[in-house]
């Protein structure tokens, strides 16, 4: 994975936005390459920033046609209109009909207020093309800005489901990386692959995130370990996706516990223990 590739996954890691392989790649691409940091931050602070000065609504599902209507019969030679209630519906008038209408009108008023520009004080003629008053801008202003929070909710229903649906390694990954006491090793891999373990004393929790792990043949998968003491206890299985992978451990890990992984036949080694030589070795201590 090239920075080009990465800034577009970390564009979309700020917003909530990817794929739960996205997810993998991008936390694999972070791990192997750490001076990328600075370009996951930036965005993460951009899209704050986009945030904060929008308040989460959930707009009823007529809200939309509510506006339109209210665009559509709104006056533009700056008369206001006072109304207790939006309208519901559009004029029944024809729809293009009543966009050039609107064109025309605007277009009428723009030419009246640069004319009365021109007028002295005490022609009659100022007193018969009023400006459009300034409130007017920011009504039509905050029905844009209605309209536009409108497709952000859009946008972030869809944030929120990928967020929800995280797979249960990113989130064991994101818990470890917040807790006070996390820590991480990494070691090299036979072709130039990286491998890297996140563990959380407090948390009990492990997850080993992978880059340029070989891919497997048909009826084979990796297994994860714990090897605690001179003792080997199975921690599930994973397979790699294009050589990345992030795998919880599954179980509690204990101080001083040594994270391995062999090669297995599919479903895990049968008899409980690693039948080949581990490809990966970490301490945790």
């Amino acid at each position: 994975m090239n920075e080009q590739e990465f800034a577009e996954l970390a564009a979309g890691a700020a917003l909530d936005a990817l794929s739960p392989d996205d997810q993998q790649r991008y936390h694999a691409a972070l791990v192997a390459n750490p001076q990328w940091q600075a370009i996951a931050d930036d965005d993460v602070d951009t899209a704050g920033m986009l945030a904060s000065g929008a308040t989460p609504v959930v707009p009823g599902p007529g809200i939309r046609a509510a506006l339109l209507a209210r665009i559509a019969v709104t006056p533009q030679d700056g008369r206001a209109i006072v109304s207790d209630s939006i309208p519901d519906t559009l004029p029944e008038s024809n729809s293009a009909d009543a966009e050039d209408s609107a064109d025309a009108e605007d277009s009428s008023s723009v030419a009246d207020e640069l004319e009365s520009d021109d007028l002295a004080p005490g022609d009659p003629r100022a007193a018969a093309s009023p400006k459009a008053p300034p409130h007017r801008l920011r009504i039509l202003f905050t029905l844009a800005a209605c309209l536009a929070l409108l497709v952000g909710v859009g946008i972030g229903a869809v944030a929120v489901n990928d967020y929800l649906n995280r797979p249960a390694s990113v989130i064991a990954l994101q818990d470890i990386q917040a807790a006070g006491d996390a820590q991480q090793a990494s070691v090299p891999l036979e072709g130039g692959g990286t491998a890297t373990a996140h563990w959380s004393a407090s948390l009990g929790t492990s997850v080993l995130v992978t880059d340029g792990i070989p891919s497997l043949a048909d009826g084979e998968t990796y297994e994860l370990w714990y090897v605690r003491g001179e003792t080997p206890i199975s921690a599930g299985v994973f397979d790699a996706d294009g050589g990345e992978a992030t795998a919880v451990l599954a179980g509690d890990m204990h101080a001083g516990d040594v994270i391995a992984v062999t090669v297995e036949q599919a479903g895990g080694s049968p008899s409980g223990s690693p039948t080949t030589d581990p490809v990966v070795v970490i301490p945790t201590a």
